[in-house]
């Protein structure tokens, strides 16, 4: 993982009242996160017009693993909102979310959300994450998590990393244990996944157990 050379010599800060106002470094710039062919950085909403492009034409490719979406999904309203949401949860340390995007050309990929921030004794997050129907199994998501793993435990100085997917979300499954995340049980009718309750199966990746490079 590379943060882009202007923040790079930024030292991390783990304490949370560091991270009162969100994650900025100095002269307002933002954390880009480079991996191998991928980078990420925080959503804009000058990404709107790709970003519901992407998600509409990914509907039926993401309706098995994703919760029932909003008659406004695709909207731009409704990205403004999303946007803004993203910014106040950042701002108050309890949600990070990324776009992933293509080094070669800026294609938007898809997203990683680290959410349900805890800080105090716990300093873990919760990791989700979505590709577009096109870009699926082609490991710009393996190439992103691993960019991402460093960045977590480093910059936003957390411990420990939690992870779900549905039992038959192999896909799923083989990226996080690729990444070096241990399967630790199942949660049973654990989150309202396609309009049901659904078992899923949780991970989680510590601190000592990670390539940090």
């Amino acid at each position: 993982m590379v943060v882009k050379a202007a923040l790079a010599k930024t030292k991390p800060i783990a304490g949370p009242i560091a991270f009162m106002r969100g994650l900025t470094f100095p002269g307002g710039q933002q954390p880009v996160i480079r991996g191998a062919g991928v980078y990420l950085r925080y959503p804009r909403a000058a990404d709107y017009p790709v970003w519901a492009k992407l998600r509409g034409d990914s509907r039926e490719f993401l309706r098995p693993w994703e919760p029932v979406w909003a008659d406004d999904e695709l909207t731009r309203g409704a990205f403004r909102r999303r946007i803004k949401r993203y910014q106040k949860e950042t701002r108050l340390d309890s949600a990070y979310v990324f776009f992933v995007l293509r080094e070669s050309d800026d294609a938007l990929l898809g997203g990683m959300t680290l959410s349900n921030v805890r800080r105090g004794v716990t300093q873990c997050c919760t990791l989700g994450y979505w590709i577009g129907a096109k870009f699926a199994r082609q490991g710009y998501m393996t190439a992103a998590l691993k960019a991402l793993v460093p960045f977590i435990f480093k910059t936003l100085g957390l411990h420990r990393i939690e992870a779900a997917c549905l039992t038959d979300n192999d896909a799923s499954r083989q990226l996080l244990t690729r990444t070096g995340f241990r399967q630790e049980g199942l949660a049973r009718r654990y989150l309202l996944i396609n309009g049901q309750w659904a078992d899923h199966l949780l991970f989680a990746l510590l601190k000592e157990e990670a390539q940090l490079g």
